[in-house]
């Protein structure tokens, strides 16, 4: 979600790494930025809302050029709007540490009671200040460092990333991770950690990982692990062997792998900071998503190509669900040349990942001329989709460099899961309660991805892909929400496996497809929970009774167990299952193609933005 890095070291100075090393997880996508060192034993912060230079500008008077110990971030909003009160490190008030946090703190508003009770005051809206104060607490108690920030994480629920560092003759650096990633490595002179293992390049290659649930104490030419009881944990360093490409790809052998790992880090920008949990409702930035601008729409036009498409379908569903709107959907190369008449008080809804798709674009301006309010979802703040929408949605996935789409896909439903929420808010069909209750269902979203990118699922899905790496055509089937996910697993296949695939509604098989099915051709089906499971399951009868050999994708137990093969996803609203299902269906088309020895991220034909018809 956000980048961390942290260095102490024996003799020389770590400022300028710190800067580096958050230069280098800028593609992160951050709002805020900040450092923290000690500086003559007492911890100084600089911290400063915008980019990375207006931080720099704060730093150079040199008057912390010296510190050898210190830590970083940047940030993206979750609680509290972007602000220099805001932004990373934060401390305690006692001037004795420092800390940055990426993640969520579930429990947060109930330990700040507390805290608050005792005295503690806070100059923030973040719930990572709170950690601050937990710690500082258990400082104050005399604890060491280590044993405070264990006893601290003892009290917290939710999923973290910190970075902690106290003052005083003898600084100390302290680290923890229970879900988003830390790496930490040492050298005879110093010790360094990071969100992402390419801050530590520059000072060495032999790094450590940390598991959740483990805690590191960090001091030059040395790493102390133990988990969160303080027993000692014993793990050998990894070698890194990078050129500059690899690197750039996070250690990931290719581009989509690395982005289809930072989707979690994705929803979080998407959506955490545009969440008003109080409200049951949500806020956008950049245009008119005010209750009188919505409560004038009658209806939404939604045009897209390829998987931004797909992602349109399941704002259809959504929208109509949850806002009680009517929604229409184009192909936006055949919306352009069908004469379309649009209804009064329409919403033009153009989703892009890049905002510069030729067909895309016409249609959107197309829908203007007829008419229509023009708003967009798109990752690219400056595009021409951007410029000429008068609302939009920043999807913030951050670059995308695969070919097949894949973080932005997810971005954009969870864009869309919000859009739907704001309408129902906006024309009263949804009150705060349900709202509240939707948008809690998206915050738990996040640890249910990351576990679908543990190595045991990447695994099983690899094994699967490879048994049917000689299949000479595929079918991919779901209902409802996920109906729009099985056209999308094809996508995937076909774009980078070159293996025919087709996507349908399941309840369609009987209409002509079924013919196609032969003894062991592989059928992909996707049911998760819903309006729509038990029909699901009958469709699986119909195409095991006819041979087919039935992959199925979803939570919807007894679907998984009348299946041949089975990818089991967490369980969630039906409203945002799509999110996980397609995990495993990115991760089937990766190892597919893989296995067959394709170009992954540059398949042939297709090229990352359409600006042409």
């Amino acid at each position: 979600m956000c980048g961390i890095v942290g260095a102490i070291t024996r003799s020389g100075a770590v400022l300028e790494g710190l800067v580096e090393g958050l230069r280098v997880l800028e593609y992160r996508g951050y709002d805020s930025c900040g450092v923290a060192v000690v500086d003559g034993g007492a911890i100084a912060i600089r911290r400063k809302v915008g980019r990375l230079s207006e931080l720099e500008k704060l730093l150079s008077d040199g008057a912390l050029n010296g510190a050898r110990a210190g830590v970083g971030h940047t940030r993206w909003a979750t609680h509290g709007k972007p602000s220099d009160e805001n932004a990373h490190p934060h401390s305690d008030g006692s001037g004795r540490l420092a800390l940055v946090h990426n993640g969520i703190i579930e429990n947060y508003l109930e330990l700040r009671r507390e805290l608050q009770a005792e005295g503690r005051v806070f100059t923030s809206e973040t719930d990572t200040e709170v950690l601050s104060h937990l710690v500082g607490r258990e400082l104050a108690r005399g604890r060491s460092l280590a044993d405070a920030v264990r006893a601290a994480l003892a009290r917290v629920s939710g999923y973290y990333a910190i970075a902690v560092l106290s003052g005083g003759d003898t600084p100390h650096l302290v680290c923890a991770r229970q879900g988003p990633p830390l790496v930490v490595g040492a050298t005879a002179d110093g010790a360094y950690l990071g969100s992402d293992v390419l801050a530590l390049l520059p000072y060495t290659r032999d790094v450590v990982y940390l598991e959740d649930g483990e805690v590191a104490e960090l001091a030059p030419g040395s790493l102390r692990l133990t988990n969160l009881a303080g027993a000692p944990i014993a793990r050998a360093a990894r070698r890194i062997d990078w050129d500059a490409e690899q690197a750039s790809k996070g250690g990931f052998a290719h581009h989509m792998l690395k982005e289809i790992h930072e989707q979690p880090d994705v929803l979080a920008r998407t959506a955490f900071d545009r969440i008003l949990s109080t409200r049951g409702d949500v806020a956008f930035e950049h245009g008119d998503w005010s209750d009188a601008r919505l409560r004038s729409l009658e209806r939404v036009q939604v045009v897209a190509c390829g998987t931004a498409l797909h992602a349109g379908y399941v704002a259809r569903y959504l929208i109509e669900s949850i806002a009680r709107l009517p929604v229409d959907l184009d192909f936006a190369s055949e919306f352009r040349y069908r004469d379309p008449q649009l209804a009064r008080g329409t919403m033009a809804l153009a989703i892009s990942q890049s905002g510069e798709t030729a067909d895309t674009l016409a249609a959107l301006r197309l829908a203007r001329q007829l008419g229509a309010w023009p708003a967009s979802i798109c990752n690219v703040i400056g595009s021409t989709v951007v410029r000429e929408s008068e609302a939009t949605i920043l999807t913030h996935a951050g670059p995308e460099i695969g070919v097949a789409s894949t973080k932005a896909f997810s971005a954009q439903v969870v864009a869309s899961f919000l859009l739907a929420v704001r309408l129902g808010r906006a024309r009263g069909v949804l009150d705060e309660r349900a709202g509240t209750a939707l948008l809690d269902e998206l915050r738990r979203l996040r640890p249910r991805m990351e576990a679908l990118l543990a190595s045991e699922t990447i695994e099983q899905v690899g094994a699967i892909a490879r048994a049917h790496q000689n299949a000479t055509g595929f079918f991919f089937l779901g209902r409802g929400l996920n109906f729009p996910i099985a056209l999308e697993g094809a996508l995937k296949l076909k774009e980078i496996s070159y293996v025919h695939a087709e996507g349908y509604a399941a309840g369609e098989m009987k209409h002509g497809p079924i013919a196609l099915i032969s003894p062991g051709m592989p059928i992909v089906v996707v049911n998760s929970p819903g309006r729509v499971d038990e029909k699901v399951r009958s469709n699986i009868e119909q195409v095991k009774a006819r041979g087919g050999h039935v992959i199925c994708v979803g939570a919807d137990q007894p679907s998984l167990a009348l299946a041949d093969e089975r990818i089991a996803t967490p369980a969630t609203i039906e409203a945002l299952s799509p999110v996980l299902n397609v995990i495993p269906l990115q991760l089937f088309a990766y190892h597919h193609a893989l296995a067959r020895g394709c170009d992954i991220d540059k398949p042939r034909n297709l090229a990352k933005s359409v600006t042409v018809e």
